[in-house]
């Protein structure tokens, strides 16, 4: 996860034995089994049999000490805190599991990649690397690793399709590159105290003549946010806005659009978990290799859409959003709406539920429901049915080759570990992350429900699946990611127009993936660009291969608004998990 200021920044957290400490295997199982591993979609029986094998597993390893990383949000603290000091009671390999920032994670993956030399044992590395993992041929694919040479230390019990985001680490070779151990959407957070209140809707409806309620479309979201800041004002002798996000030109405000923005407007082609074969960065792949981000090599980058997700951007930001900010990066945005005078927030990460549920608050009732709720996210006039909607971050255990066998081995056991059954429903309890449908679907979630404010029903719904993070057309996350933010900015600060800013990002990714192909650094399946030719062009491809993107920019851009009433929403979903098999 790209995304948290609101966690502590990251220094190296270091979990090992106490010097002298015995190592007691099952005793010391059972022991964490009764006092941290509940609830569990597992008996203890269950559990305690899942830990023998891990016991067993790890025998050639005992004593080893193994190194670890991932980023520092909540989930993580728990697995650094807790479940590294439980495995290694438990097997007798000791963790060392260090807490970064996310770009220090990624800087230190690279260096490892680049020169060969082992950093750490085993990584947490978000999912949006997966083109670059699958390309670069560093990193282990875990579908080969289970039946091959770790198949002597791959759980019996990991139950792969239970994880509902396994697709999001498979490259385009269908091997799994990495499996999630945590995973967080970005959606719609609005009042849901202020939408049900008589007055305002019918205030709302007799300006526009629909319903306040979850706005379906961006037109409607368009509408409330104008409601709410030059209508209503004030609530309760309080300025209200409605909407809010964030300016600064900064690094967290390219994941604010690569983290799916372009994608809610209806840039890119139909594809779950991302378009084909252009995604929603604009990058059209064709078989496995990435040829072209502008719109003139048949991207999508500065076409119709992406240039109309960029315009409201910066038009809501201006006009709706609290004055300060358009100066804020994510970090000092993020508590905002926790104040209680924004109405809503279309880009809103349901990491920051556990800290928007926090009693005493001014959006929490005293009974400790939220007055707020999470909704799927509008989409843009651009947006067809079978298209992602929204982002999903998955943070995810990966492999490196550079990693010696035995370490590698070592630490397959430790991140096994971190995502079993034992241990999972607990941790999904803590950190409010899934990654398991059991979880999910468990009794203890279905109780702790109403005062998530949706989060378990989101999980639960279909609309799910179209939350995806960046896809296998992006050949280097690293080298790419960092354009966003430095040319949207210009876009956000008004140095540039948002057609000259994709403009400008368009041909920027076009020049890395041109250097990509001379150097030939990622084979058979590295970039090869298309030769320019016009917008023209691809939009009669697009008409002739019967794909959308580019599309052509519409006529009509705001649409007459839709919304759904919440509770009509919810009831619509299904009220018992899929079945398997």
């Amino acid at each position: 996860m790209k995304r948290h200021g609101l966690l502590t920044a990251a220094s190296a957290l270091v979990l090992s034995l106490a010097a002298g400490h015995a190592f007691a295997g099952m005793e010391e199982a059972k022991r964490w089994v009764d006092t941290e591993f509940q609830p569990s979609t597992l008996s203890k029986d269950e559990q305690l049999k899942e830990m023998q094998w891990f016991v067993d597993a790890a025998k050639p390893f005992a004593g080893m000490e193994i190194n670890f990383v991932s980023e520092t949000i909540t989930t993580h603290e728990y697995e650094a805190r807790t479940l590294a000091k439980a495995f290694t009671e438990i097997t007798g390999i000791k963790v060392r599991h260090d807490l970064l920032q996310e770009g220090d994670v990624v800087e230190k993956i690279q260096t490892q990649m680049q020169s060969g030399k082992n950093i750490y044992d085993g990584w947490i590395n978000d999912s949006d690397l997966v083109g670059t993992h699958f390309r670069y041929g560093q990193t282990v694919a875990l579908s080969d690793f289970m039946t091959g040479e770790g198949k002597d230390v791959t759980s019996p019990t990991l139950d792969l399709d239970d994880f509902i985001g396994k697709s999001f680490g498979t490259g385009p070779d269908n091997k799994l590159y990495q499996l999630p151990d945590q995973q967080f959407a970005n959606l719609y957070w609005f009042r849901y105290d202020w939408f049900t209140r008589a007055d305002l809707k019918q205030k709302f409806k007799a300006k526009y003549g629909y319903e306040l309620g979850v706005p379906v479309n961006w037109s409607a979201y368009e509408d409330i946010a104008d409601f709410f800041t030059n209508d209503v004002k004030e609530i309760d002798g309080v300025k209200v806005y409605g909407h809010m996000d964030y300016g600064k030109k900064d690094p967290s405000l390219g994941w604010r659009f690569t983290d799916a923005w372009l994608s809610m407007a209806g840039n890119g082609d139909k594809g779950i978990p991302n378009g084909k074969p252009v995604d929603e960065w604009g990058i059209r792949m064709e078989g496995c290799r990435p040829v072209g981000s502008s719109i003139e090599r048949g991207g999508d980058t500065n076409g119709p859409a992406a240039v109309y997700s960029v315009t409201k951007y910066v038009e809501w930001l201006k006009k709706y959003a609290p004055p300060q900010a358009a100066g804020m990066t994510f970090s000092e945005s993020g508590p905002v709406p926790s104040q209680g005078n924004v109405a809503q927030q279309m880009f809103w990460y349901t990491a920051f539920t556990a800290d928007m549920v926090k009693p005493g608050l001014p959006v929490m009732n005293q009974d400790g429901t939220p007055k707020w709720r999470m909704a799927p996210s509008p989409k843009g006039p651009y947006w067809k049915d079978g298209m992602k909607l929204g982002y999903q971050d998955a943070g995810s255990l990966t492999l490196l080759k550079s990693t010696p066998l035995d370490r590698r081995k070592a630490a397959w056991l430790y991140q096994q570990f971190i995502v079993s059954k034992t241990v999972s429903l607990k941790k999904s309890h803590v950190g409010l992350t899934f990654i398991r449908e059991s979880d999910i679907w468990d009794k203890s979630f279905t109780e702790r429900a109403p005062k998530l404010g949706g989060l378990v029903e989101f999980y639960r719904s279909p609309a799910r699946t179209q939350w995806t993070p960046t896809g296998v057309n992006v050949p280097d996350y690293p080298k790419l990611a960092q354009l966003w933010w430095q040319n949207i900015g210009d876009a956000s600060s008004g140095a540039k127009t948002p057609q000259a800013a994709m403009d400008a990002l368009a041909a920027a990714q076009d020049d890395v993936m041109a250097r990509l192909e001379r150097s030939k650094v990622q084979g058979e399946c590295g970039p090869k660009l298309n030769p320019k030719t016009s917008a023209e062009h691809w939009y009669e491809q697009a008409k002739k291969d019967g794909t959308l993107a580019p599309q052509r920019k519409l006529a009509d851009e705001k649409p007459k608004g839709e919304t759904v009433d919440y509770d009509t929403l919810i009831k619509s979903w299904p009220a018992s998990p899929p079945k398997r098999g």
